[in-house]
């Protein structure tokens, strides 16, 4: 059965409302909110980047049935692993178990600020399974020391854990990462409709939930959300390989500034047609997704949570149903 996620962009709006968005998203039917967890916004536009888990830990208790998750969080340099294990242990006893842990390798963007360097490509992949393996072992009380390639733990232990470890869920952006989230991980996530990545998460053994984040911009007029979704998301168009790389906003600018609006209307479905969203959706549905994160591009959020109520959420039911 299709379950709704809601984005908490934590780029593009304060703790404060983050969490107000929380509640809403649970008074609207939302099944889960997911957030992303970054040191600084893409780009300056966007203005905002709370400590993502200081926010969850506030949405735990001013929320009572909303799922919650981080999408994504990178475990290997900001984060110690032994520190994410320890936040995700800590979320789920204050939401009841409510919370999954979306884990990925990460991005210069927000990793870099610690002064570790950022490593190419192979190494980061190898730190990031080295990480999971840690976080996995700490969630199940079986780990206590490690000493990997890259990472060590030494002499730890969560004293404050949940009976049953939150569920893994690891972003992959290619075939190859998809087999790594079946081996390593408790389900998927991804933000193109690309079926090749189920098949390769189900042939690899994966049979948990499979996430896919979907860009929309509602608003009353499409030439207004075409322009808002050029102004706070038009970072998402320079694809992954420059994502990982630039080291700050400035960079995703330059990267950005030649990018017209109607390159940024052919990928997010834009303004106030129920239809056009639905399918933008649907391509994830038909591509093998189960869980589906929808994220309002803006400020608007009051608009989005009405049209979702009144336009998408009915018909998505009904399909559901069907």
């Amino acid at each position: 059965m299709l379950k709704l996620g809601y984005k908490l962009m934590s780029e593009e709006h304060g703790p404060a409302e983050l969490v107000a968005n929380a509640r809403r998203a649970e008074q609207a039917g939302f099944d889960f909110a997911a957030i992303s967890d970054h040191f600084f916004p893409w780009v300056e536009e966007q203005g905002h980047s709370p400590l993502a888990w200081s926010v969850l830990g506030a949405i735990a208790y001013a929320t009572t049935r909303l799922g919650l998750m981080t999408a994504v969080t990178c475990p290997t340099m900001r984060y110690h692993p032994a520190i994410v294990a320890q936040g995700a242990a800590t979320l789920a006893l204050l939401s009841n178990n409510r919370f999954s842990l979306g884990l990925g390798s990460g991005e210069r963007l927000n990793e870099h600020i610690v002064g570790m360097g950022w490593p190419g490509i192979a190494e980061r992949h190898e730190r990031f399974g080295e990480a999971v393996d840690i976080i996995r072992g700490l969630l199940a009380g079986k780990l206590q020391n490690y000493a990997g390639k890259h990472l060590k733990l030494e002499n730890a232990r969560l004293y404050d854990r949940p009976t049953h470890p939150p569920p893994i869920v690891i972003a992959a952006g290619g075939p190859k990462a998809a087999r790594f989230a079946a081996e390593k991980g408790d389900g998927v996530m991804a933000t193109e409709a690309r079926p090749e990545l189920i098949d390769a998460f189900r042939g690899a053994g994966g049979s948990g939930p499979r996430y896919a984040e979907v860009a929309i911009c509602c608003a009353r007029r499409e030439d207004e959300a075409r322009r808002t979704a050029h102004r706070y998301f038009r970072w998402s168009v320079t694809g992954w390989p420059v994502q990982a790389e630039l080291p700050d906003t400035k960079g995703f600018a330059a990267a950005s500034q030649n990018i017209p609006v109607e390159v940024i209307a052919q990928k997010i479905t834009c303004g106030p047609s129920a239809a056009r969203h639905l399918e933008a959706i649907d391509k994830f549905v038909d591509a093998g997704f189960d869980h589906v994160i929808l994220v309002q591009i803006g400020p608007d959020q009051d608009y989005f949570f009405d049209f979702f109520e009144s336009e998408l959420a009915p018909k998505l039911r009904q399909r559901m149903a069907a």
